[in-house]
């Protein structure tokens, strides 16, 4: 194990019964990065978030904390903590005995107790909250207890289920900035299972997408947006058009030609993955990509450009969402700026939708 890993996975595999959860799945978790796991239910996620904390013990594989290997270790024996959905904070224990559980349960000496207690409070800014109980607080407030109870034993590698899931809207984009900045403050290693896809890539350094229990890609934020492997990522991270097609030919200068419907149409993308003639290949191109123009204006000078009618216009807030019918017959989402040129655009104008095919990128699987 690398001395810069936190936490290694290795081979690990997962049934409940008969039912595969987890298959054969292998991660190098940095020291002091924070890795989101993100995926739709049933990918596996929390399953193996909870075999990393000890709560699930895995069919086959290995995991090592700190370099050590740790399967068949106790929960409690771990240098980890958990934070879980649901909190499950002791409904008739004030804060302070919540957070002082842990370290009493350690036979850690009273003194010690009240400090590291102090400490964690202050680090999720709730000092003077010490006697109040579960149900005196907001659901924002009962979240920060609820990290103050997993920091306190100082773990080197802290394990969230979920935390704001069940928090409003606003809430929750406040408690993803303090938890970023907690991460930052304190330098430990964080993993993060979210079903949010906004969420992990506003929080993350590196994101692990699951489908069906394997890990389909791993990478920053910008990688899974910008360049997803496969059709599944594409389509689970943000929002993209997707044209199924036949490659022309083999790829040239890194573009690739690719046919849609019988003949209809043809779009130029970037290659990511690999294009010969014939091959089967969906091409993915991100909505504000798409740039819109009145049809008698003619087109940009972008390397694909598809005359159509608009068919729908959707206010989005700081955005609007166009559904251009192409006139060869696909659909064409793109997102623009709420302004005065893209107001001008109406339900039932023609328009030309044009992107340069570097915005645009092939997938085969």
């Amino acid at each position: 194990m690398a001395a810069s890993s936190a936490v290694e996975i290795i081979d690990v595999s997962k049934q409940f019964g008969s039912t595969p959860v987890l298959d054969r799945v292998s991660l190098d978790v940095r020291r002091g990065e924070f890795l989101s796991l993100l995926g739709p239910s049933g990918c596996g996620k929390t399953t193996l978030l909870r075999i990393i904390a000890g709560f699930e013990h895995q069919s086959s594989g290995r995991v090592l904390i700190d370099g050590q290997d740790v399967s068949g270790v106790p929960p409690y024996s771990r240098s980890t903590n958990m934070i879980f959905q649901h909190l499950a904070l002791f409904p008739h224990m004030t804060v302070f005995e919540n957070i002082a559980f842990g370290l009493r349960m350690k036979k850690v000496d009273a003194a010690t107790i009240r400090k590291r207690v102090d400490e964690s409070l202050a680090l999720v800014q709730l000092q003077g909250y010490e006697q109040r109980l579960p149900e005196q607080l907001s659901g924002g407030q009962r979240q920060r207890i609820a990290m103050a109870r997993a920091l306190v034993n100082d773990p080197s590698v802290l394990l969230l289920d979920e935390p704001l899931g069940a928090l409003d809207l606003q809430l929750r984009l406040q408690l993803q900035v303090e938890l970023r900045q907690l991460h930052r403050s304190l330098g430990s290693t964080f993993i993060f299972v979210t079903h949010d896809q906004t969420e992990a890539m506003t929080m993350s350094d590196r994101i692990a997408v699951l489908d069906r229990g394997k890990i389909v890609q791993l990478g920053t934020p910008q990688d899974i947006y910008e360049t997803p492997r496969t059709r599944f990522v594409a389509k689970f991270v943000g929002h993209a058009n997707l044209f199924d097609g036949k490659a022309d030919s083999a790829a040239r200068d890194g573009v690739c030609s690719v046919g849609l419907g019988a003949g209809a149409a043809r779009i130029r993308a970037a290659v990511s993955s690999p294009c010969n003639a014939g091959q089967d290949v969906t091409v993915v191109l991100r909505y504000e990509k798409v740039k819109l123009s009145p049809a008698e204006a003619g087109a940009a000078d972008l390397d694909n450009a598809f005359a159509g009618t608009i068919k729908e216009q959707t206010y989005m807030g700081g955005f609007l969402r166009f559904t251009v019918q192409s006139d060869w017959g696909g659909l064409i989402t793109a997102d623009a700026p709420a302004d005065d040129s893209s107001r001008r655009l109406q339900q039932g104008s023609r328009v030309i939708a044009s992107w340069q095919s570097a915005d645009a990128r092939t997938l085969t699987e």
